[in-house]
């Protein structure tokens, strides 16, 4: 799995709109090998984010998660700090 794409069931908070689609984005580029597509192949890509972000909904919401409309509000230095101090403090020394 990409490492990019975060877990959207959660108990703790409710998933937003915008981290549906940032995984649906995420999950695109890796299956089609693109960051950014070509001007040509633009309007499947985005296709390809919608359709798998309305299937994500409807999976999520069939596990009874709440889905709130927002942005993605995950960001990755956020994360780094919550799981460095769920760890504890670092035995390694520099």
């Amino acid at each position: 799995m990409c490492r990019s794409i975060k877990t959207l069931r959660r108990s703790e908070t409710a998933t937003t709109t915008g981290e549906i689609e940032a995984a649906a984005r995420q999950y695109v580029r890796k299956v089609s090998g693109y960051r950014v597509p070509s001007a040509r192949n633009q309007a499947v890509f985005n296709g390809a984010i919608e359709e798998i972000a309305a299937a994500s909904r409807r999976l999520l919401e069939a596990f009874a998660v709440d889905v709130e409309t927002g942005p993605d509000r995950w960001t990755p230095r956020a994360h780094a700090a919550s799981v460095a101090s769920a760890e504890g403090p670092s035995t390694i020394r520099g």
